[in-house]
């Protein structure tokens, strides 16, 4: 029998729980293999594992719906449970993923972004890929820090290849975290929406955001953790091959790219697209294509991208 704790913060008890606990009773009568405990701000679910991940699920939903009416009915548990009210795993269009900084709503806001949250709390591994724009890394690193919120993770991991895009690292001024931090900024960009600034700076002290080159993930075994893969695209075989293998236990993985923008040597194959075609038969890894219509910039930028699709094909 596994068990799983999980700890309630921001959220008032009785409204939460109802009345005598009567919410959680509700969820345990619909789960009568499994233990649910409630003492204090700590739910305690004891079963095995598909159960669990059900109940968690339920939970994670119910935690949304609190923070976003204040409130759970009885009618509310009955209806996540049911399937009844809204399915599960696939959140609408006015759920939100997050709260950001001053109070910045952060949710999918195309129809593929919200095929991608369904997917990554259905796969421990999904990879997303798409061209610039569609949302990838944002709607990743929004994903991660919901996940680290509610306790389902104690860690985040983000990495990305540091390959120069017709530059240099050599020539570029300071010290090698001062060369590789430009390579980074998009995460940084996002992680600043989401987290206060003396937040994220705590997180990154004490090693529960972690923001680092694709090299330092060798050797290492990343267990309880939400990880990011970003710009995989310009991976070799070899380098996603190793990073792909650094999941350990009770860790989620998404890898992202744009396949049409690999700046890796022309005899050198991109580790992405190699990943892509041999792990395509294992249907635990889930998969996800965003499309220009999935491009949330400047209304520009999709006809960009679309006019170059277009001169690609006429070339081929």
């Amino acid at each position: 029998m596994v068990e799983k704790v999980i700890t309630l913060e921001n959220v008032s008890l009785i409204d939460f729980l109802g009345i005598e606990n009567a919410n959680i009773q509700e969820l345990a009568t619909a789960f009568p293999k499994s233990k649910i405990i409630s003492r204090g701000n700590e739910i305690k679910i004891k079963g095995s594992t598909p159960e669990i991940l059900k109940i968690n699920e339920i939970l994670v939903s119910l935690l949304q719906h609190y923070h976003k009416y204040g409130k759970i009915t009885h009618q509310n548990v009955q209806n996540y449970i049911q399937k009844e009210e809204e399915v599960l795993f696939e959140p609408s269009f006015d759920d939100i993923l997050l709260y950001g900084n001053k109070g910045i709503k952060i949710k999918p806001k195309t129809t593929n972004q919200k095929k991608m949250v369904s997917a990554a709390m259905n796969n421990d591994m999904l990879f997303v890929i798409g061209p610039a724009g569609t949302g990838k890394t944002y709607i990743s690193v929004a994903l991660a820090i919901r996940a680290l919120k509610n306790k389902e993770v104690k860690k985040i991991i983000i990495t990305k290849p540091a390959v120069e895009a017709g530059e240099s690292l050599g020539f570029l001024p300071g010290d090698m975290q001062e060369k590789i931090d430009p390579y980074l900024r998009p995460i940084y960009d996002a992680l600043d929406d989401m987290l206060p600034p003396e937040k994220l700076r705590y997180y990154q002290e004490n090693r529960i955001i972690e923001i680092a080159p694709l090299a330092y993930m060798r050797g290492r075994t990343l267990h309880h953790a939400f990880i990011l893969l970003d710009e995989a695209q310009n991976t070799t075989a070899m380098q996603i091959k190793m990073f792909l293998t650094r999941m350990g236990p009770n860790s989620k993985m998404i890898v992202t790219g744009d396949i049409s923008q690999v700046d890796l040597p022309d005899h050198q194959k991109s580790g992405l697209m190699h990943s892509l075609d041999i792990l395509k038969n294992i249907k635990e890894i889930g998969y996800l294509e965003l499309g220009p219509q999935d491009v949330v910039r400047h209304k520009i930028v999709k006809k960009i991208i679309e006019a170059y699709d277009k001169a690609k094909e006429s070339k081929a």
